[in-house]
């Protein structure tokens, strides 16, 4: 996420460690080097102005001239003017007890379809009891991929049909509601690969007829600066309450998200980080610029990991009964999080300890599930049992070789070992290089 962004960021900010105090000249060159990394990174030009402007009345006063740490005094003034920029404050869509109708509006392939469902995942573990409603009526297509995808959710679908007029719908979602108590009815509308006059018009007819407590704009990322004109060009023709940035753990250069706010004066509610189901997040302002800036995003691994927390249950309570099946659960909850390379980013300073250019190699985790997978539920159990003959069974049927087994089998009692000497509250803190 951004990453080419952060990287960016971060070579500026080192060519001023370990400089002492800053002259003005100094400080005005690294001001230019921002303002590049901006406009490289696909944000509006006006917002890459005003960002650097505001940075200058503060970077340019004695406090940072004359600090000891000066780069440490630029990187928190940037911090700040990013999250001001990013919308200063979490936003969160209008949510009463009851007759909360969000429509979703954008181009076809921003996502409108998957978020629709992330959307009634959340809110549905969080207590609600949501209503989809696929009214796409272009693309059977994307009806089929809502069907299947509140399947998955467990929550209920209401399709609309292709001649059904705007007021009809209206009543069939009364109906619904009525028969069926929902508090949160979430519409999937039909999108164009570009806008157009017919498009707006019938957006605008089924917004009139539904009432919509909250209109969300889905806005690809991927597109850059022009997903901006078209979320003035909803804004102007339907009204837009609230923005959905999706997309955002693909290659986005950032420039849309760094300019949404500004440029359409609308908050961002949510960002979609990944395709999975619960790949959708509150879009915090704070977070996202310690993300951008290398800084991490702790307290976001620490909600996703309590999550994930409720609801686990045969947890091992003595240490001593840290068994392979144990060690197979722990990495299946971890991979739950994100891939390991995305939990990396999250821990500030953990992408350091990567050499550049490198990358986490997610099959070194697919090579330990392998080998655990390959054993017997006894084995999982009781690893003592591991003998030579078994080993070679387990190598053989994990695609891996004796040598790797055992490799793994030293360093999981090495991993035992050290948990026992956590005490009684230890932890896994994590597996090492276990293959």
């Amino acid at each position: 996420m951004f990453q080419n962004l952060s990287d960016k960021f971060q070579q500026v900010f080192n060519k001023l460690r370990g400089r002492g105090k800053l002259s003005e000249a100094d400080v005005f060159k690294t001001l230019r080097e921002i303002r590049i990394v901006l406009l490289e990174a696909d944000v509006n030009l006006e917002v890459a102005r005003r960002f650097v402007s505001n940075i200058e009345k503060e970077a340019t006063g004695s406090k940072v001239l004359m600090s000891l740490k000066p780069d440490e005094q630029i990187m928190a003034i940037v911090q700040e003017e990013l999250i001001a920029t990013l919308g200063g404050k979490v936003i969160t869509p209008n949510l009463k007890d009851h007759g909360n109708l969000w429509i979703l509006m954008g181009l076809q392939g921003a996502g409108k379809t998957s978020t629709a469902a992330k959307l009634a995942y959340r809110y549905k573990a969080q207590g609600r009891r949501p209503l989809l409603v696929a009214a796409d009526t272009q693309r059977p297509a994307a009806r089929e991929q809502l069907r299947i995808l509140a399947e998955q959710v467990g929550v209920s679908i209401l399709e609309v049909n292709n001649h059904e007029t705007p007021d009809q719908t209206r009543i069939r979602i009364d109906e619904s509601l009525a028969q069926n108590y929902r508090d949160l009815v979430i519409v999937d509308t039909a999108g164009r690969t570009q806008i157009d006059g017919n498009m707006m018009d019938s957006l605008y007819a089924l917004c009139k007829a539904l009432n919509p407590s909250e209109s969300m704009l889905v806005l690809d990322a991927m597109t850059g600066q022009q997903s901006l004109s078209i979320a003035n060009e909803f804004e102007n023709v339907i009204g837009v309450t609230g923005l959905i940035m999706s997309k955002l753990d693909g290659d986005a250069r950032g420039g849309a998200s760094l300019s949404a706010k500004q440029i359409t004066g609308k908050p961002i509610f949510f960002s979609t980080t990944s395709e999975k189901i619960d790949g959708l997040e509150p879009f915090h302002p704070d977070r996202m610029a310690g993300r951008i800036l290398g800084m991490g995003d702790v307290l976001t691994l620490i909600e996703k990991a309590k999550e994930l927390e409720q609801g686990t249950e045969n947890r091992p309570n003595k240490l001593n009964d840290f068994t392979l099946q144990d060690m197979l659960d722990q990495m299946k909850r971890m991979k739950q999080l994100g891939s390991f390379g995305d939990l990396l980013k999250m821990i500030p300073g953990a992408t350091k300890l990567i050499p550049e250019g490198a990358a986490f190699d997610e099959r070194h985790i697919l090579r330990v599930e392998a080998i655990i997978s390959s054993m017997t539920s006894e084995e999982r159990r009781t690893p003592k049992l591991l003998n030579a003959n078994r080993r070679k069974r387990i190598a053989s049927g994990s695609g891996t070789t004796v040598q790797e087994v055992n490799r793994f089998i030293r360093n999981y009692e090495q991993t035992r070992k050290l948990i026992k000497r956590l005490g009684p509250n230890g932890k896994v803190p994590g597996f090492g290089n276990i293959a």
